[in-house]
């Protein structure tokens, strides 16, 4: 499992296993060990004495590769506008370095794979098939710098049309948005870079068409006007900017509050059936820009129609986090503070509200699937699905914070993680679901199931460390040992011994009773210079290996 903001990745395994940095092994004279360099430090590895000859063992690479089953989880908690319904009825989304392609009614997942850092923003092309996704900056296994880009890729085939701005952008692609009114023939990115730099390309050609900085405020979203593509608006903190765009010049407008009081941030905004602008922002309210006919007579006969508040509508306590517009032209209205969804009329006329159960946190953002039904992404990194005569129920959901602790069930498809959210999860793997969630009085960082399957010992960051019933979901058994975190815990292959590493260079064994209800201390290893990362048990349940943090391997 391979874990990023709350994300859980399973791989299955397809049909060659890659050493990430390459490795190198130098046989000893006397044969008995091999010694390996890790970061530049020789590691010392002993030959199993049952191996008399080491030159007959084979040395290839087995022919088994890796390749990505399902992903759990969804990023709400930090990114937004991130979350679409394709021509395919696929849902699109994004979590660590994968583009989420699920379909609901078939539970499949496809994924796409080429970019080299996590995503942070994506865009559906008006057809509903292309994809532009945008990545931070990062840095590749050798510790290079790797830059970010946008890709424009095709969902039905997962392949790549155009890599764009590579180069171009710092620290990161924030917003982006196809155009509409020329059915998708430009894009438009704002970068993570102190100014914001604002930038519109040619899709077909990846060339760049025009370029600006767009203000030294974080900047949270950008999209085109529907029926005109030299009309731009981005929005975000204490701003909305209408940009006018021709040729390879961009000029800003700032908008003006005037009697209404100006919000700390300006999180979302649609076009609504009118062409006015709805704006949703951190008071609470939705803010009505409509479209004022140029002042020629002040202003010449260059200029340009803007847009003015006509009308402020309070819609939620505290912040509004997303604006959808739905096809028959009402609105949709995401909380944040409150978490409610509202359902309003073209003319903003309440028509329905509910709340989302606190559980999945508040509404990150919303999307309208074919028939009318409703998808809504969650600060808790769920995604919901449902309507407000149904309620909603979760499709899919994660966890909210780096995962540090897996432990795989031993004979059920069935695996248990935990990290910096407190929670421990019980995962289905058949079934790609949730089984269950108990929240730790502490950040949990490694797990084990005992070979029974009936309990799972899970160790925490200040030295503690806890039994729970898999069926009762209760604390069995509590014990510390050391005061500082516990980094690994394995169950002996009988189940009568129990591991645990800790940070304090030293790993406790405790000997168990009554299928791992019941431990007693029945010794400490001593020996490692370093905080422990790993341990494994030999097969008779007589020997344990253990690595440290300076790369050491005691036996």
């Amino acid at each position: 499992g391979l874990a990023s903001q709350g994300g859980l990745i399973q791989p299955r395994i397809a049909g060659s296993w890659l050493l990430s940095p390459p490795i190198h092994f130098f046989l000893s004279l006397e044969r008995h060990s091999v010694k390996m360099f890790l970061r530049g430090r020789p590691i010392t590895m002993y030959i199993p004495s049952a191996f008399l000859n080491y030159d007959d063992l084979r040395m290839e690479q087995p022919s088994e590769k890796l390749q990505l089953d399902w992903v759990y989880g969804y990023r709400g908690r930090d990114c937004r506008s991130n979350l679409y319904v394709l021509a395919s009825g696929e849902l699109v989304y994004f979590i660590a370095c994968v583009v989420v392609l699920y379909h609901v009614q078939n539970r499949t997942q496809r994924h796409y794979l080429k970019h080299t850092d996590c995503v942070r923003c994506l865009a559906v092309h008006p057809d509903r098939v292309r994809v532009a996704s945008g990545q931070m900056a990062g840095v590749d296994k050798d510790g290079k710098p790797l830059q970010p880009f946008v890709h424009i890729w095709d969902s039905s085939t997962l392949l790549p049309l155009q890599e764009i701005g590579l180069g171009s952008f710092e620290r990161g692609v924030g917003s982006l948005a196809f155009s509409t009114a020329d059915e998708g023939m430009y894009l438009c990115v704002v970068d993570e870079s102190n100014e914001h730099m604002l930038s519109i390309w040619d899709c077909s050609r990846a060339t760049k068409l025009a370029e600006i900085k767009s203000t030294n405020e974080s900047v949270l979203t950008v999209e085109f006007n529907p029926e005109d593509s030299s009309n731009i608006i981005t929005t975000g903190k204490s701003h909305v900017y209408f940009w006018t765009w021709s040729g390879s010049s961009l000029t800003k407008k700032q908008g003006i509050f005037g009697k209404y009081k100006k919000p700390k941030f300006i999180q979302c905004f649609v076009f609504d059936t009118n062409s006015d602008v709805l704006t949703g922002d951190s008071e609470g309210n939705i803010l009505t820009w409509a479209r004022v006919a140029a002042d020629v007579r002040t202003l010449g006969k260059g200029a340009k129609e803007t847009y003015q508040i006509s009308k402020q509508t309070r819609a939620h306590e505290g912040s509004i986090f997303s604006l959808c517009l739905c096809h028959d032209g009402t609105v949709l209205s995401g909380g944040g503070k409150d978490r409610r969804l509202v359902h309003w009329s073209p003319n903003l006329t309440l028509l329905q509200e509910m709340e989302i159960p606190e559980q999945f946190g508040a509404v990150r953002t919303i999307a309208e699937a074919d028939g009318g039904e409703l998808l809504v992404g969650t600060t808790r990194n769920a995604l919901l699905r449902g309507s407000f005569v149904d309620g909603f129920r979760p499709i899919i959901q994660g966890h909210t914070d780096e995962l540090w602790g897996l432990g795989t069930h031993p004979s059920r498809d069935l695996f248990v993680t935990c990290g910096y959210d407190k929670q421990l999860c019980m995962w289905d793997g058949g079934e790609h679901t949730l089984a269950w969630s108990v929240t730790l009085e502490e950040t949990g960082l490694c797990a084990d199931f005992h070979p029974s399957g009936k309990v799972v010992t899970v160790g925490l960051s200040t030295g503690r460390w806890v039994v729970l019933g898999t069926e009762t979901r209760q604390v069995l058994s509590t014990n510390t040992d050391g005061n500082e975190q516990l980094s690994v815990v394995r169950y002996s292959p009988d189940g009568e011994f129990l591991a645990i590493g800790s940070h304090d260079n030293f790993i406790y064994i405790y000997s168990v009773e009554e299928s791992g209800h019941k431990y007693t201390r029945f010794g400490r290893c001593t020996g490692h210079s370093s905080f422990i990362t790993h341990l494994d048990w030999s097969k008779d349940g007589k020997f344990i290996m253990s690595n440290s943090g300076d790369y050491e391997i005691l036996y």
